[in-house]
C-alpha cells in the first residue's frame, strides 16, 4: 500500500475513533420492520441472541409483548438488565445459544452475533426454535472477499460522515453499546449464503453497507 494512502486511511481511522457510532444502529429500522410484521401476523415472543447491553431489546419490547435477550458475557448481561429494568416484558438471560435452549419464538434476531457462533449448528437451532410462520432476522458480519469491495469503499466514505452527524463533538469514551466482546468473521458472504440455502430454503441474503449483510427467513406453516 502506498505511504500516502496509508496516511489517509490512518487519518480517517482517527477521525472515526473520535466520532464513534454503532454500525448495527444503521439496521435497527430494518429489524424493527420485521418485528412489526411479525406482530401484525399475531406473533408475541422475540429472542435477541447476543443482546449486548440491551439496545435492540428495548426497541423490540415496544413492538412485541415478550422479549428475551441472551447474553453470555456476564458483565454485559448485567448492564442489559439495568438498561431494560423499566420494561416488564423483557427478560435477560446470561447463557449461550445452544442445545440447552428450548423455548420457541415468533422472531429470532442475530445482530453482529452469528459470526461468533458455529454457523450451521446455529442456523439449525434457530430453525428449530421458530414457531410456524416465525421469522429469523440476521444482520451479520462476513469475512471480506473481492466481491465485497464496492460495498467496503462506499462504507469507508460514509462511515466518517455518519459519525460526524451522530457525534458532532469528539467522544470522550466509547458508547456502551459498542463495548461488548468482538470477533473476526471466518466465513465469506458466499459461504454463509451456501450454508443458509441448505438449512433455510428460501432464505434471502443481501450485502449491505458498513460491513454488514442481512438474512431473513420465514418458517413454513404446517
Amino acid at each position: 500500500m502506498a505511504p500516502a494512502l496509508q496516511k489517509a486511511l490512518a487519518a480517517v481511522g482517527r477521525f472515526c475513533d473520535a466520532h464513534p457510532w454503532s454500525h448495527n444502529d444503521a439496521y435497527a429500522a430494518f429489524v424493527l420492520h420485521h418485528a412489526r410484521r411479525v406482530r401484525a401476523a399475531g406473533g408475541t415472543a422475540a429472542l435477541d441472541v447476543g443482546c449486548g447491553t440491551g439496545n435492540l431489546v428495548r426497541r423490540l419490547a415496544s413492538v412485541l409483548p415478550a422479549v428475551t435477550g441472551l447474553e453470555p458475557d456476564a458483565p454485559t448481561a448485567a448492564l442489559a438488565r439495568r438498561t431494560t429494568a423499566d420494561f416488564p416484558n423483557v427478560r435477560i438471560q446470561s447463557q449461550p445459544f445452544d442445545e440447552s435452549h428450548r423455548d420457541r419464538y415468533d422472531l429470532i434476531t442475530f445482530v453482529a452475533v452469528l459470526h461468533h457462533l458455529p454457523l450451521q449448528a446455529t442456523l439449525e437451532k434457530a430453525r428449530e426454535l421458530l414457531r410456524p410462520g416465525g421469522r429469523l432476522v440476521v444482520v451479520g458480519v462476513s469475512r471480506e472477499s473481492p466481491a465485497d469491495l464496492p460495498w467496503s469503499i462506499a462504507s469507508l466514505i460514509l462511515n466518517p460522515v455518519v459519525g460526524l452527524v451522530v457525534h458532532p463533538r469528539r467522544a470522550r469514551e466509547t458508547p456502551s453499546q459498542m463495548t461488548a466482546p468482538t470477533a473476526m468473521a471466518a466465513e465469506t458472504f458466499d459461504e454463509i449464503a451456501g450454508t443458509a440455502e441448505r438449512i433455510l430454503p428460501g432464505a434471502r441474503l443481501r450485502r449491505g453497507l458498513f460491513w454488514r449483510y442481512t438474512l431473513t427467513w420465514t418458517a413454513t406453516c404446517g
